[in-house]
């Protein structure tokens, strides 16, 4: 059955909906590298203000019961001042969502941004308009569209997750902030010259046909595959496996794709200990493809499942 399911009340010929906003998240602001002539109360009032702008935003049109909400977090680490109010950062993402039966939360994603430049001013406003995304000034904006961007990302992987194919609304609203990014010279990470591992990349590897196979291979892995590991582990294992020939298929087709390396981002301990118990010509199936598809952890995998 479908997580997610549009509640609508009728009553008196009115229609009410229920929102419940879509995301439990935890945003930490690191400024230890900043320098201490630099007021770092700033730093605490952004971290409040992202973290409000996160969960108290609705991204959808859908309701979500509280148990349903997203968890994730972000670390937003200052690196340095290039302006007045002007900040260099990294940014990192993680969201897990539920397995059914169990406690365990398994990653949706776990990525690092590299690339982030913006402006913050004490207690200004945290806005962002889809329909003018790059906003009244450029770096200003970058903040709130970085975000934005990362927010329906996790909105749509949550979705895949469930249903087949049940993210693509939200990673089309993601490509739109891509495509109405917000442009300086300070700003990188949205447009496709600027390197090949990056937010324009991304989106488009998950909005591109050529890469239909990794969707069935994100449905697999999780509603087909961990969904059922506490209840029938042999045959979880079995979508699990075809998750990963799957994404080897795309591997092999189009080499070097982003969307590969981001799935794999954060998973290996977890694909090991999904192999660990398999039978050993499983174990070596499964071996042969990860040492092909996720060659930095080849190590670990040798190790675990020899």
């Amino acid at each position: 059955m479908i997580k997610r399911i549009l509640a609508m009340v009728f009553f008196c010929g009115l229609v009410a909906v229920a929102f419940t906003q879509e995301l439990e998240s935890r945003v930490t602001v690191n400024s230890s590298r900043v320098s201490s002539q630099i007021d770092k109360k700033v730093f605490q009032t952004l971290q409040t203000g992202l973290q409000t702008f996160l969960n108290n935003r609705k991204w959808t049109t859908e309701t979500y019961q509280p148990s349903e909400r997203i968890v994730c977090s972000f670390l937003l680490s200052i690196e340095k001042v290039i302006g007045t109010n002007v900040f260099q950062a990294s940014l990192s993402v993680q969201a897990a969502r539920p397995v059914y039966s169990s406690s365990y939360q398994t990653a949706l994603i776990n990525h690092q941004d590299e690339a982030v430049a913006f402006k913050y001013v004490e207690f200004q406003p945290l806005e962002f308009n889809e329909n003018r995304v790059q906003g009244t000034d450029p770096l200003v904006a970058n903040l709130t569209a970085l975000f934005a961007y990362y927010a329906y990302i996790i909105i749509a992987l949550d979705h895949n997750s469930f249903a087949l194919r049940g993210g693509d609304p939200y990673f089309q609203k993601a490509q739109n902030i891509v495509n109405n990014a917000p442009e300086n010279r300070d700003i990188i990470g949205w447009r496709a010259f600027d390197n090949q591992r990056n937010r324009y990349w991304l989106v488009e590897n998950f909005t591109n046909n050529r890469y239909n196979l990794i969707h069935d291979a994100i449905y697999s892995y999780y509603r087909l595959g961990m969904d059922h590991m506490y209840e029938n582990e042999s045959e979880a294992r079995t979508a699990v496996l075809n998750s990963l020939q799957l994404i080897n298929t795309v591997n092999t087709e189009i080499p070097n794709s982003m969307v590969v390396q981001f799935f794999f981002q954060g998973r290996a301990n977890e694909l090991s200990k999904v192999f660990k118990k398999a039978a050993p010509d499983e174990k070596n199936r499964a071996l042969e493809v990860l040492n092909k598809v996720d060659v930095t952890n080849s190590s670990l995998y040798k190790q675990e499942l020899r």
